[in-house]
């Protein structure tokens, strides 16, 4: 594991797709408007859209001391060497400002997409962790650490992630999942769960937000076998999953709402909560959600 203790990670920031929406220009003027708001930390996905390496270079050179984080980068999108390089380029650029979360993906993001042999998750890992180690590069090296967390749900992914990384980045998860994913990390590494919330009092309204949500995860065998680790039943997970599931994922409702559940993260022993507000449509920017919530959960962040 990486010394992460000259890491300045903020207890709260924010993780969204919806930059890859927008024209680049207009992620960059975002990017800013997060950080003057207060935001310290912005969460990037990959799929299909901006390479999240090149679209962090966008975002930090816009920015001043927000750090940019993957969430994440797909270990079958580039070989190990190429990842390092990237990892170092950005981080000779923006010393302590680049956390690259790296993950593997699903069969059909690998094998579908991609047309990759997707194999044993664990195994990949392990190997592409090693791969990085040995990597050479010749380029003018960083004066910082290139520092990375893995996507890490499961008890050997998540002890992985604490021998060999920063620490972890749990997705689609719930407090519960927190607490016992500190546990296995123990003490030292970093734990950065995402946390989905809907700015939203109406019950339906929040509930058919949320369940836009939970329904693509619940499509993906990774997060089910995750999930009923948790004790769902199987009702819970069919058609998006049942209200009390969506409750249990998507934070819904005023304000204090919000807060509680991400307070319920870092009560569980989260270092980081990256919070997703998610919008009524797939490629919705939630604007108006960020701004509203950043006051709150830059009080929250603050230590007592």
């Amino acid at each position: 594991m990486t010394e992460n203790q000259s890491f300045a990670l903020p207890r709260i920031g924010l993780w969204t797709g919806a930059l890859d929406a927008v024209p680049a220009a207009r992620a960059q003027e975002l990017a800013a408007e997060l950080e003057d708001l207060g935001f310290g930390a912005l969460w990037i996905p990959e799929v299909a859209g901006r390479d999240p390496f090149v679209h962090l270079a966008l975002l930090l050179s816009a920015t001043q001391q927000l750090i940019g984080a993957t969430g994440i980068a797909n270990i079958w999108a580039r070989d190990a060497v190429a990842t390092s390089s990237a990892t170092k380029a950005l981080t000779e650029a923006f010393p302590e400002r680049v956390l690259i979360g790296l993950g593997v993906s699903h069969q059909n993001l690998v094998g579908d997409l991609r047309g990759h042999h997707y194999g044993r998750p664990l195994t990949a890992m392990r190997e592409y962790l090693d791969g990085i180690e040995r990597a050479p590069y010749t380029a003018y090296r960083p004066s910082t650490p290139a520092r990375y967390v893995l996507a890490a749900l499961r008890p050997r992914m998540l002890r992985l992630a604490a021998e060999r990384t920063e620490g972890a980045h749990p997705y689609f998860v719930t407090p519960e999942h927190t607490a016992t994913a500190r546990e296995i990390l123990g003490t030292g590494p970093l734990l950065c769960p995402e946390q989905a919330v809907v700015l939203e009092t109406d019950p339906a309204r929040a509930r058919e937000m949320g369940r836009a949500y939970t329904s693509v995860y619940l499509r993906q065998p990774n997060y089910v076998n995750s999930i009923r680790e948790l004790g769902f039943a199987e009702e819970d997970l069919r058609d998006g999953g049942s209200d009390a599931f969506v409750d249990a994922l998507v934070a819904w409702g005023d304000e204090e709402r919000i807060l509680d559940r991400v307070r319920a993260h870092l009560d569980a022993g989260a270092d980081h909560v990256a919070v997703q507000a998610l919008g009524a449509h797939r490629r919705d920017v939630p604007e108006q959600q960020w701004r509203a919530l950043a006051a709150p959960l830059r009080e929250l962040a603050t230590p007592v």
